[in-house]
């Protein structure tokens, strides 16, 4: 899954890696401890232009009366979007692109106890989170809202946890933003084993401020 990340890429050059148009009022950079129902960045594509904006993080169903009326939609899982109600117009409608520089997993060890580790990619490149998004409006708001989708943990992550978060590369990003049709979607939606990561042990004091650091995962 994916509950936690950092980003810290300056946002000019997000918004020139992903081709994209800065919206007004940003999410600021560098936040180390980025957390569900905080806003985000997030690239979304209409008519060929994208733009980087800001959304919420934790997908809200057209249905839901109140942003807590329901449980907290921060993950979907790939494998069933198209079949839940609550993500199948989005998973075909509006697909999404969000901006990490890593991501944070905590590791099960003996009893109750758990300890973070950080992830990022091994090149030093930015994630790209696979996403959806959709508007949830009451009689007083609209609010863009997206969620992180998950699938199996790659054979580096199975021995945190058996889920990650779906990393999409360059040459995919174009199809998944719907730029390129829709045919060869479900190509994209698996397991991104071609991606090396670099696992870091951390301490357990997370904080927005300051950036992670630890030695390597063994």
């Amino acid at each position: 899954m994916c509950g936690r990340f950092v980003l810290e890429t300056p946002l000019k050059a997000t918004a020139e890696s992903v081709n994209a148009q800065l919206a007004k009022n940003l999410v600021t950079v560098p936040n180390y401890n980025i957390c569900p129902s905080e806003n985000i960045n997030v690239v979304v594509s209409s008519l060929g232009h994208r733009k980087l904006g800001k959304m919420r993080w934790g997908f809200i169903p057209h249905w839901y009366k109140s942003i807590t009326d329901g449980p907290l939609l921060f993950n979907a899982r790939a494998e069933t979007l198209a079949e839940k109600p609550a993500f199948r117009d989005a998973s075909r409608k509006r697909r999404c692109l969000i901006p990490a520089d890593g991501f944070y997993e905590w590791q099960k060890l003996e009893g109750s106890n758990s300890r973070p580790v950080y992830v990022k990619r091994s090149d030093r490149q930015q994630m790209i989170f696979a996403g959806i998004w959709q508007y949830w409006r009451s009689r007083e708001n609209r609010i863009p809202t997206c969620t992180i989708l998950t699938v199996p943990a790659s054979e580096q992550i199975s021995e945190i946890h058996h889920r990650m978060p779906l990393l999409l590369e360059p040459r995919e990003w174009a199809l998944w933003l719907g730029e390129e049709g829709d045919v060869g979607i479900a190509q994209l939606m698996k397991t991104p084993k071609h991606i090396k990561l670099d696992i870091l042990n951390i301490s357990n004091k997370i904080k927005s401020t300051i950036a992670p650091k630890g030695s390597q995962y063994h």
